[in-house]
């Protein structure tokens, strides 16, 4: 009787379990009181300003193309899909911090027993909160001098402050994330790598 070969995991079903658990998460919250409700509000507006970066940067890049092969092309196409890729980015930093899904260099932290590894997941996002707050405000201020500067944009003449409103905004919504992080580890015995997302254990090690 033949053995028939393991089958390897459909990439399809991966991906969509993904999201799946990431629109589960944002629409509960870990985290108790107002802090649960503030998470839960970037959460919203993360997912806001993501949809309708995307959603816009496809429509303009469809419609260009299109008028492109029948028309010509939109003249402002090229400048508002640079202000959308601004606001994806910037979005996207928050989000990411929301789901842990930014890059971690953890050869260290891996090796660390539990204790030692909640107290650094902590340290970690307070440090990283504070970068992120700090880089809101020092773009706040470039921001602030843009706006005086008074240009404007070559085609579709809205003045340049107003495209990078996404920058100081996006900071501080992932400052607020590591922020609600460093809480939901500080009140919780699990250890989190966001505010939902919980680091993988065994009942022992849990003990901590």
């Amino acid at each position: 009787m033949t053995q028939e070969p393991p089958q390897s995991p459909d990439p399809a079903a991966i991906i969509s379990t993904d999201v799946e658990q990431d629109i589960l998460e944002d629409t509960t919250s870990a985290l108790p009181g107002l802090l649960g409700v503030l998470d839960l509000a970037i959460a919203r507006l993360e997912a806001i300003m993501l949809a309708l970066g995307v959603l816009l940067m496809a429509l303009n890049t469809v419609a260009n193309v299109i008028g492109r092969v029948f028309f010509e092309s939109i003249y402002f196409s090229e400048e508002l899909n640079r202000i959308l890729i601004i606001l994806i980015t910037f979005a996207g930093i928050s989000y990411a911090a929301r789901h842990g899904r930014h890059i971690r260099m953890s050869a260290i932290y891996d090796t660390l027993p539990p204790r030692p590894r909640k107290l650094l997941t902590i340290l970690i996002s307070l440090v990283t909160a504070a970068f992120m707050l700090g880089l809101a405000w020092y773009s706040l201020q470039f921001l602030l001098t843009t706006m005086g500067r008074g240009r404007v944009l070559p085609a579709l003449q809205i003045p340049v402050w107003i495209t990078l409103c996404w920058v100081p905004l996006g900071f501080l919504l992932t400052g607020i994330q590591y922020t609600l992080t460093a809480v939901k580890n500080i009140i919780e015995n699990d250890i989190y790598l966001s505010t939902n997302v919980l680091e993988g254990y065994d009942n022992d090690e849990r003990e901590i």
